[in-house]
């Protein structure tokens, strides 16, 4: 990544979301770093952030509630007027059963999994095409791009598959400005809750380091005519 961006990356607190975090921060950078928790969980974060040079402004957003993303977007335009990346990654994982599932589990995992990508792509348009040619990566996960029966996380997977669409649509409508939009879908990852299920053909889980490629290209000018794409990272898993 070249000098002189701004980064809006969500959820980096902890797991892909700090590692990414980590992996962008350098001189000339200007991270808008995410979190939801106490402000004391990024302490450490912006401190490393900081020790490689990137200037750093923490965000603390409750993702699922929309006065919140409102507030955020206030906090990043009175920082910023432009902005070259944004890295929607935030997802709220339970694997309650369907039956099992209320309303109000529901549309907090959808909203803050998918309604948030929606509302933040939405909101920050004007930067994102004040910083053109711009990017924005949405997670999604390895299953994201199929219609199939999801009993168990089923508002998660619902989610999942709406930032899809999302990606999708936005890239089609943010092309001409200059704005790629895609998707990096990870497998079975080194934090992921739970066992896998059957063996990974990959013989391991997914390690950070592997979705960081992913995002490494996405962000490279090799992927300039690159939007609209899916990158499955998963090692063979879920396919």
């Amino acid at each position: 990544m070249s000098a002189g961006r701004a980064v809006l990356i969500t959820g980096t607190a902890r797991g892909v979301g700090r590692a990414m975090a980590l992996h962008l921060a350098a001189p000339e950078t200007h991270l808008l770093l995410h979190h939801r928790g106490p402000r004391a969980e990024l302490t450490d974060l912006r401190r490393a952030c900081a020790d490689r040079g990137a200037r750093v402004t923490p965000l603390r957003a409750d993702l699922a509630d929309v006065e919140a993303r409102e507030r955020l977007l206030a906090e990043v335009r009175a920082v910023t007027d432009v902005l070259h990346v944004l890295v929607n990654n935030v997802g709220v994982f339970g694997e309650t059963p369907l039956l099992e599932l209320t309303p109000a589990e529901w549309q907090r995992t959808f909203d803050a999994t998918c309604t948030a990508a929606f509302h933040l792509t939405q909101g920050l348009v004007p930067l994102l095409r004040a910083g053109a040619p711009a990017r924005v990566v949405n997670l999604g996960d390895s299953g994201a791009d199929r219609i199939v029966a999801r009993p168990r996380a089923t508002a998660y997977h619902v989610a999942k598959l709406g930032v899809h669409v999302l990606t999708r649509s936005y890239a089609k409508v943010l092309g001409p400005d200059g704005i790629t939009v895609n998707q990096i879908s990870p497998g079975f990852l080194e934090n992921s809750v739970g066992e896998p299920g059957v063996r990974l053909p990959a013989g391991r889980p997914g390690r950070f380091a592997d979705v960081l490629g992913a995002l490494d290209y996405l962000l490279s000018p090799a992927a300039d005519y690159v939007s609209g794409a899916n990158q499955v990272v998963s090692g063979g898993w879920n396919l």
